[in-house]
């Protein structure tokens, strides 16, 4: 699963890349036009109470796969070079100018979030638009050869797709069925993948709350995640020698956490992954699984062999856990649950497979 980084020049994608995955860019990076792939590490206090339960020997936290895009400008968008590498992502998350600065010029000539997310959005639309278009020209010229059931209910599928983008609406809306998505799984549309948006704002802006409350409304139902974080804020304290220094610095702003910490787990969300753990005195481990996934398929992400020899899952709650303090009063209370096939795996799931090869 991987989320691509998008924006305008000048918007801080780079920082904000840098700071979730901690990439060191070159002097090439800096001047090049040109796709960097890394990951982030999931930052999720969850992790941490169950690493300071156990202490184990080892720890390891979950990671996605994270690529940034080159600037979009009009180039790139006429090129559609972009589109392709969107289409190859699972989520975007799509950085935002909010904060203002004299010395930092914007492509459009000033400052307005909202302008540059219609802006953005408008041009994915305009690519899926574009692309359906050209591939009903295709089905056309078919079906004028020779009638072929499945190239006719793409292209009503097609047609339906299209109305839908007509009225300026992303496809991720659509409530479609699996035989409808398998028709178009090898099609590059932008629109269908969970979008994130983040608005680098100034340190000035850190407690007001007001713009972005407003914009979450608007684009709540574009199913559009948006969050905030000044790059250059989390970038000083990041930067800091000691954790008791960070800790205090984020005190005196009156925050609890990184927000980038917060966007790692946000991301989490629009790749539409969950987490569970397994524990022990070896290792503490987080890992990610597809919402909606069966207790064998969870153990399939742990090793292919806990999959074939699956006899059934023990599972405890995080809060639980959390709430008692540790597994032998769990045991005591009743909270450890044993679990077959058919469970699905909840967010939070403490889970230890049994099985036999």
């Amino acid at each position: 699963m991987k989320m691509g980084i998008i924006g305008l020049p000048q918007t801080g994608k780079k920082t904000i890349f840098k700071l979730l995955t901690e990439y060191k860019f070159s002097e090439k990076d800096l001047t090049v036009n040109k796709v960097i792939k890394s990951f982030a590490q999931i930052k999720d206090p969850r992790f941490d109470f169950l690493s300071n339960l156990y202490e184990p020997k080892k720890q390891a936290r979950a990671k996605i796969d994270i690529e940034l895009l080159p600037k979009i400008d009009p180039d790139s968008i006429r090129e559609g070079s972009i589109f392709e590498n969107i289409s190859d992502f699972d989520a975007i998350c799509h950085v935002v100018r909010a904060f203002k600065d004299d010395s930092v010029y914007h492509i459009d000539g000033s400052v307005d979030p909202r302008r540059d997310i219609e802006n953005i959005n408008s041009e994915l639309v305009l690519h899926d638009l574009l692309f359906i278009e050209k591939r009903i020209e295709r089905i056309d010229d078919a079906i004028k050869r020779v009638k072929d059931e499945k190239a006719l209910k793409e292209r009503e599928l097609l047609l339906k797709l299209k109305d839908h983008l007509d009225k300026e609406l992303p496809l991720r809306l659509l409530d479609l069925t699996e035989q409808e998505l398998g028709l178009i799984l090898s099609y590059p549309f932008s629109t269908l993948k969970k979008m994130i948006v983040v608005l680098n704002i100034s340190e000035d802006n850190l407690s007001d709350e007001s713009n972005i409350e407003k914009l979450q409304q608007d684009y709540e139902s574009l199913e559009i995640d948006i969050m905030q974080v000044s790059a250059r804020v989390e970038s000083e304290i990041i930067g800091l020698d000691s954790e008791a220094e960070r800790v205090e610095f984020l005190g005196a702003l009156g925050v609890k956490e990184l927000a980038v910490d917060s966007l790692t787990r946000l991301s989490i969300k629009a790749l539409n992954l969950i987490s569970f753990f397994t524990v022990g005195s070896d290792e503490v481990r987080q890992w990610l699984l597809r919402k909606g996934s069966t207790a064998p398929q969870a153990a399939g992400v742990i090793h292919s062999d806990l999959e074939k020899g699956f006899i059934r899952a023990e599972v405890m709650r995080y809060d639980d856990l959390c709430s008692l303090g540790d597994e032998s009063r769990l045991r005591q209370e009743g909270k450890i649950y044993l679990k077959g096939k058919d469970y699905i795996i909840e967010d939070g799931d403490i889970v230890n497979i049994r099985f036999n090869i």
